[in-house]
C-alpha cells in the first residue's frame, strides 16, 4: 500500500523526469545508436583486437585501482578521523585536489612528474602503469570521503564495550566497526571504477594513446567519432555501461552479503 501524499507524489514524478532528462533519456539514446548500426556492426566493433584490447585495458586498470583504493581510502579514512596531527588540514585539502583539478590539468601535472623529464626520476610515459597512475589520481578522493563521515558517526562507546567484554582490535574492527563501514566502502568503490573506466583527461598525455598497448575505451569511442562511425562509438560505449552496471550490481550484492556475514 503506498503512502505516498500529494506532495510527495508531485515531489516524486519531479525527480523522475529530472532524473529521466538527465540520465536514463541519453544512456537509452547511446543504446539505441549502437542497436541501429545492426548486430553485426555491434559485434565487429566491439570484438576487434584494438577495441577488445582496450577494454580490457580500462576495465583491468580500473578494477585494480579500485582495489587499492578501497584499502587506502579506508585507511586515510581512519587516519584523518581517529589521528590527531600537525599538517591534518593540509591533508584534508590535498586529498580534494582530484576533485577540484579540471582533468586535462591533471594530466599535465602527472605529466610533469611522472614524464620523459620527471624530477622525481621517474617516467611511466607511453607505459600501461602510466594508465594506472592516473586513474589513480582521479579516484583517490572518492572511498575516503564515502567512508570518512561514516566513521565520524561511530559510536567509540560501543567499542569500548566490545573491548571490555575481551574482544581484541582485531574482532572488534571486523564484528563491530566494519559492518558500519561496508556501505560507504562499497559505494566508494563504485565511484571509483565508474570514474576510471569513463577517464580520458588525466592519462592522454602521459600514456600516449598507443594501440593494443595504452589505449583506453575513451579514446577509443573518441577515434570512432573522429572516423563518423557514431553506431561504433555507441557500441563501445555500451559495453562500458554494461560492465559498470554488473560491477555496481555486484558490489551491491557484495555488501548486502559482507554486512550481513561480519
Amino acid at each position: 500500500m503506498s503512502t505516498l501524499t500529494r506532495a510527495s507524489g508531485l515531489g516524486l514524478g519531479l525527480a523522475m523526469t529530472w532524473f529521466s532528462l538527465l540520465v536514463l533519456i541519453p544512456l537509452s539514446a547511446v543504446v539505441f545508436t549502437a542497436a541501429g548500426g545492426g548486430w553485426d556492426l555491434f559485434w565487429r566493433t566491439v570484438t576487434s583486437e584494438q577495441t577488445a584490447a582496450a577494454i580490457r585495458l580500462t576495465v583491468g586498470q580500473a578494477a585494480l585501482v579500485t582495489v587499492v583504493n578501497v584499502v587506502m581510502g579506508t585507511l586515510i579514512a581512519w587516519v584523518l578521523v581517529r589521528d590527531h596531527f600537525r599538517g591534518k588540514a593540509l591533508l584534508e585539502v590535498l586529498i580534494d585536489i582530484p576533485f577540484a583539478l579540471p582533468t586535462i590539468v591533471a594530466g599535465l601535472v602527472l605529466l610533469a612528474l611522472y614524464g620523459k623529464d620527471s624530477p622525481l626520476g621517474i617516467d611511466v610515459a607511453n607505459q600501461r602503469s602510466a594508465v594506472f597512475l592516473a586513474f589513480l589520481f582521479v579516484t583517490l578522493p572518492f572511498v575516503v570521503r564515502m567512508v570518512q563521515p561514516t566513521l565520524a558517526e561511530l559510536d567509540r562507546e560501543v567499542e569500548e564495550a566490545a573491548a571490555s567484554l575481551g574482544a581484541g582490535k582485531v574482532t572488534t574492527f571486523r564484528r563491530v566497526i566494519l559492518p558500519s563501514l561496508v556501505p560507504a566502502i562499497t559505494a566508494g568503490a563504485a565511484l571509483s571504477f565508474a570514474r576510471g573506466v569513463s577517464e580520458y583527461g588525466s592519462l592522454v598525455l602521459l600514456s600516449g594513446n598507443l594501440p593494443f598497448k595504452t589505449e583506453v575505451t575513451s579514446v577509443r569511442i573518441l577515434s570512432s567519432i573522429e572516423n563518423n562511425n557514431l553506431a561504433g562509438a555507441a557500441a563501445t560505449a555500451t559495453v562500458l555501461l554494461a560492465i559498470s552496471l554488473a560491477v555496481i550490481v555486484l558490489l551491491d550484492v557484495i555488501q548486502r552479503r559482507v554486512s550481513g556475514r561480519v
